[in-house]
């Protein structure tokens, strides 16, 4: 059985070789191990192995997992649907949140983000694909909601998100991520200071690369599939009903 530490080293090796094939360094792509249904147990042999970002998809299951294993210094990102009623917890326990599609989200967690903490950093998801099951804002109203945004307290608007829907059409992933990325590029024009473009999974992370993604967020090809049906990351853009 491949070990999680042989698992990390393959895809950093596959993040340098999409960043050589387009002319990019390996330094701008930063790898979100994500982590979500794997136990605390499994973390910590990512982090053993060098791995510092943890995304997590459920709200009590990553909570916990921040919590045991608080003395390793990891970096906990939120990458699921988030529910008003669980920002807190978020807010006060996660340096990020990827997955922003609504201005009440925004605002309770800025409300909600502990003063003596650093400012929260944001994305705002966008839904390129148009299915009507996955989170997300629809591109054309992106605008409206980062300008709104991106003047709240307590947090940082850093860029934006995307799940584009499972196609084997590499072509089309391009077009969805390229989608995503003149929106950034749109904003970062009005004289936002947007860093982040979080886009790209374990089947489609050589495509993202070579369309700007500065994040990609890999759980399959790190932690394995633990036998859910389909591909487990291209579940997190369904409801969470944790």
């Amino acid at each position: 059985m491949t070990s999680i530490s042989a698992n990390l080293q393959g895809v950093r090796r596959r993040i340098a070789a999409a960043c050589e094939a387009c002319g990019r360094a390996p330094a701008e792509v930063a790898l979100l191990a994500v982590s979500k249904t794997w136990p605390a147990a499994c973390v910590a042999d990512a982090a053993a192995a060098g791995q510092r970002a943890f995304g997590e998809n459920y709200v009590q299951e990553g909570v916990a997992k921040v919590q045991t294993l608080s003395g390793l210094g990891l970096e906990w990102h939120f990458i699921g649907p988030l529910q008003s009623n669980k920002t807190r917890l978020v807010a006060n326990h996660f340096a990020w949140v990827h997955s922003v599609d609504r201005l009440k989200i925004a605002e309770r967690l800025a409300m909600q983000r502990d003063a003596h903490l650093p400012p929260l950093n944001l994305c705002l998801q966008v839904n390129v694909s148009g299915e009507a099951s996955k989170s997300g804002v629809e591109p054309e109203a992106i605008p409206v909601l980062a300008r709104a945004v991106v003047a709240l307290p307590g947090i940082r608007l850093r860029g934006l998100m995307a799940i584009p829907e499972p196609t084997a059409d590499q072509s089309l992933l391009a077009a969805r991520f390229a989608t995503l990325r003149r929106l950034w590029e749109a904003l970062r024009a009005e004289g936002m200071e947007l860093d982040t473009l979080s886009m790209g999974m374990s089947d489609d992370l050589e495509v993202a690369i070579a369309e700007g993604a500065t994040i990609v967020r890999v759980g399959t090809a790190i932690f394995g599939n633990r036998g859910a049906p389909g591909n487990l990351e291209h579940n997190m853009g369904q409801v969470d009903e944790n």
